[in-house]
């Protein structure tokens, strides 16, 4: 049987997550958990959630709730110029989904990923 792991809290959270506060642990840790049920994409989307979140604390954001669209644009950029438009794509999908996912949970006020910014190869195809 594979089970899920019980929703606590722990010190193995983002550093941007663990800021905002228990609320915010626990609605990341659904978003997960709940919200994601094929294991392939809880994997991917973690890891694509992860590296995103280690840059914006590299970059100086404090928090997720301080996580700006300009951030997200300026990721996503970057990723593009590394790696394929499909992955770049699943990378922005899954940024959105949780950003989507905390607003709604009341955690954030607004998802910095909702519009899609333009990448090189999408703005090659134009």
């Amino acid at each position: 049987m594979n089970q899920l792991a019980p929703l606590t809290p722990s010190q193995n959270l983002p550093a941007l997550v663990a800021a905002v506060g228990d609320r915010a642990e626990i609605r990341f840790l659904e978003f997960f958990a709940a919200n994601i049920r094929n294991p392939h994409t809880r994997r991917a989307y973690a890891g694509a959630v992860g590296d995103f979140l280690a840059w914006c604390a590299d970059a100086g954001v404090p928090s997720i709730a301080a996580v700006a669209p300009q951030h997200v644009a300026t990721w996503i950029e970057s990723q593009a110029h590394e790696l394929a438009a499909p992955t770049v794509k699943q990378q922005l999908a899954s940024i959105r989904h949780l950003f989507h996912w905390l607003v709604t949970g009341q955690v954030v006020p607004v998802n910095p990923a909702a519009r899609r910014p333009a990448t090189s190869s999408s703005c090659a195809t134009r």
